[in-house]
């Protein structure tokens, strides 16, 4: 963890510029924290098969980071969530203007693609984890899960729908992460599908204790505007805090019984990270 922190603080995005604040709304969010858990996804995976390549893992593992950051900015906006609070702090439209959270936030995902191409991987890598990161951080993923999200807004869909919102907004890129990784260390294609499936169910894994969390904790406690879910389509509002719990209990158990398919290395390299959501039902 510590070294990809400081890899991201060396390579924070920043231009010479006359503008007031440019760089500081580019590198605020990025700054403010948070779980760096899709990054550490793909460095576990190559920690996992291949140390040697971890150094270079680490601009792919800041693309996702770029990326992610990017969508938070965009999905707190006033046309959207209208957010006030992210990661502990004031969202970028809060301390600047609208314009100036939009434009950070397309700087970000652009950044994130620049940030690959320059990695030092051979190019048939960087040109998969390009077509990777665009697909489910794009259009075929968690653009169009935001999109539904958004436009059935005080429309219930059905417990299928619902998961099928949050396997494209959230759990795509999730799966991605550790794909990215297999990528990188050159997985066999049998492999690199079971990580990709694993990733899709603990994506939803994630979103359904997000879910949990709205309900239960403060913003103080989670470090973002909770309680703001009340016309959304989440899982405590289509099935009660109860059922939610018992989904939750059950999508792990599923993972723990995927997880123990793997191979002790990868057990190895990713049960510190997997495991806290894995068994946060116990």
């Amino acid at each position: 963890m510590q070294r990809f922190e400081t890899y991201l603080e060396a390579n924070l995005p920043s231009v010479e510029t006359f503008h007031p604040h440019y760089n500081e709304a580019l590198s605020a969010m990025l700054l403010a924290g948070g779980k760096r858990f899709r990054p550490m996804l793909l460095l576990s995976v190559v920690e996992a098969y291949e140390p040697l390549l971890f150094e270079s893992a680490l601009a792919p593992a800041l693309a996702l980071e770029f990326l992610h950051t990017y969508s938070l900015i965009h999905d707190d906006l006033p046309a959207m969530d209208d957010a006030p609070l992210r990661r502990g702090f004031e969202t970028l439209h809060v301390t600047y203007d609208d314009a100036t959270a939009i434009l950070a936030g397309d700087a970000l995902n652009t950044e994130a693609f620049y940030h690959i191409a320059k990695a030092a991987l051979r190019d048939d890598v960087k040109i998969k984890l390009v077509e990777l990161l665009a697909r489910d951080g794009g259009t075929y993923g968690m653009v169009l899960g935001q999109s539904i999200d958004l436009h059935f807004e005080n429309i219930p869909l059905s417990l299928e729908q619902v998961k099928v919102l949050h396997r494209n907004k959230t759990a795509k890129l999730i799966a991605t992460s550790l794909l990215m990784g297999a990528v990188i260390v050159g997985l066999e294609k049998s492999k690199q599908e079971a990580l990709y499936a694993f990733g899709i169910d603990l994506g939803l894994l994630f979103q359904i204790q997000d879910d949990i969390i709205d309900e239960t904790h403060t913003e103080e406690e989670a470090g973002k505007t909770t309680g703001n879910d009340g016309d959304k389509n989440s899982f405590v509002n289509l099935i009660g805090l109860e059922k939610t719990v018992e989904e939750a209990e059950a999508l792990a158990k599923h993972l723990e019984e995927e997880f123990v398919q793997f191979d002790d290395a990868l057990q190895k390299g990713l049960g510190d990270i997997v495991g806290k959501y894995l068994y946060r039902h116990r």
